[in-house]
Parts: structure tokens; sequence; C-alpha cells
């Protein structure tokens, strides 16, 4: 980043710190990616933290955690359109780098639009009816961060984008099934109805605090949709080039290790969170190593 003047490498400094700092399952702006990408991956990710931190202050009520995100949305469109330039404070910093990197590399706004629409969405939906609701909140929560990954590494080709949608997809149902005993405390449920009600499963259950055999199958039935999008993720994971390729990997391979332990423990997912373990890096590097016979 010494190529920079200040403070557009203060403002991307800031941004690699920030994405650095934060706790996430899979890499972001890791070292894996090549040197060239980091600063603009990570000035994207940390737009996007910032902004599902606003939604997820459950204490702020709903109407302040809108209006946060209808501002960040206001600076988002002057940043790109070269309007933002102050460099005071930490957001005016992130806002400098990601206005350079939205009109360096040509970056889409209306992806960063879908994510603030999603963001604003959690302040308000806890419940889903069907897939295709769960579907269209990933394709703008998470689908977004993977095609602004692949504009920054330079492609522009329908099929990785959708083979990319379908890896965030994953990503973003793992998550959720991962996290499934925090958001039910949070008063989020993520499972649609349409499976519930085929399974017959009752939330009755779970504010009982018990996980019985309907659950035990509504879970069983949400791991093996997420499996058929890690399935149809693989493409990009080959279709990239270079370092990005290993780093897709390991994140797909990320991912479908932590859906093994949801599968594993999904009868105490209520008080059980499976997560990734520094003992759980040599086999994802043999995994990738041996990519053809990995498997979700």
């Amino acid at each position: 980043m010494s190529h920079w003047p200040e403070p557009l490498a203060r403002a991307y400094a800031t941004c690699e710190a920030l994405a650095r700092s934060h706790y996430e399952n899979f890499p972001v702006a890791s070292r894996l990616l090549p040197r060239a990408m980091r600063p603009h991956v990570a000035a994207v990710s940390t737009f996007a933290r910032v902004a599902d931190d606003f939604a997820d202050e459950g204490a702020v009520p709903v109407a302040d955690r809108q209006a946060r995100i209808a501002a960040w949305q206001a600076r988002l469109h002057r940043a790109a359109a070269a309007a933002d330039n102050a460099a005071r404070t930490r957001d005016d910093l992130i806002f400098l780098a990601l206005g350079h990197s939205i009109r360096t590399l040509d970056l889409p706004v209306s992806l960063f639009d879908d994510l603030l629409s999603a963001f604003g969405q959690d302040t308000m939906t806890t419940r889903y009816a069907s897939w295709s609701d769960v579907l269209d909140y990933c394709r703008r929560s998470a689908n977004p961060i993977g095609r602004l990954v692949l504009r920054i590494a330079g492609y522009r080709d329908a099929r990785l984008d959708r083979s990319s949608d379908a890896l965030c997809t994953a990503l973003q149902l793992t998550n959720f099934w991962q996290d499934f005993g925090r958001d039910w405390r949070a008063g989020r449920l993520y499972v649609p109805r349409e499976v519930l009600d085929a399974c017959g499963a009752a939330e009755a259950d779970l504010a009982a605090g018990r996980l019985t055999p309907a659950w035990n199958a509504a879970i069983q039935h949400a791991v093996a949709f997420t499996r058929a999008a890690f399935a149809h993720g693989r493409l990009v994971c080959d279709g990239v080039r270079g370092r990005l390729r290993f780093e897709l990997r390991l994140t797909w391979l990320g991912g479908a290790r932590i859906l093994e332990r949801v599968e594993r423990h999904r009868a105490r997912l209520l008080e059980h969170r499976p997560a990734l373990a520094v003992a759980d890096a040599p086999l994802l590097v043999w995994r990738a190593l041996d990519w053809t016979r990995a498997r979700a």
C-alpha cells in the first residue's frame, strides 16, 4: 500500500486491521489472498461488518437501527461518486477506502445496496415461511460478498457468479445452523416454516429446551439442503487461479467441516455451537491438497 498517498494508505490499513480483528468462521482478507486483493477485500468486508453490527444492536430501537443503515447507504453512494473524502474518524477512513475500491475496480454499487437491504431485513424479520424466502435473504446477505471478491480478482463470468452464489449461500446457511441456539435465544429462527410443518417440529419444544426427534429431522433436512448448495459451489473453487483458488477451497472445506459437526451434534444445538478449532487446520490443508476427493 506504500504506493498510495495519505490518507488513502491509512484508510486501507484501518480496514485491514478491522477485518483481521473480527472473529469469522471463514477467511476474510486473509494472507492467502493475493496481496493486491487484500486491501480491497478488507474495505468491502469492513463496510459490511459495521452495517451488520448496526442491525444486530438488539437494545437499540428498530427505527434507530434502520436510520443508521440508511445513513450508511447514503455515505456509500457519496463515496462511490467521490463526494465523501473526509478522513477524520474511523468511518471516514472506511468510506475513503471503499469509494476508492469501487471506482478503481468498477465494483457494482447495487451489490452493496443488496447487503444493506438484507441487514435492514434483519431488524424486522425473525421467521421465514419457505426456502424461497431464506434463499432470497441469502441472495442479498451473502452472495454479494462472493461476487465482489470475484470482481476484485478480475473475474466477470456468469458461471463463476452462479457457483459463487451457491457457495456463499451454503456458508450463510451453515452459519444459521451453527448458531441455531444463539439465534433462538435472540428471537430468530431460520429453518423455514415449510420444513417445520413437514417434520412436525414445534417452537414450543424449543421454548421448553427440548430438541425433539421432529426437530432432529428438521435440522437434518436443513443440513441436506445446505450440502447440496456446497456441491454447486465447487465450480468456483476450480474456476479461479493462483492463491485465490486455495483460499476458496479452504473456505469451502471450512464450511463443510462445520456442517459435518452440525449434523453430528444436531441434538445439542440449543446449547452447543459447533466450530472450527486450531486442530482442524492440518486436515483442512490436507483436504485442499487432495481436493478431488473432498466432499461436503
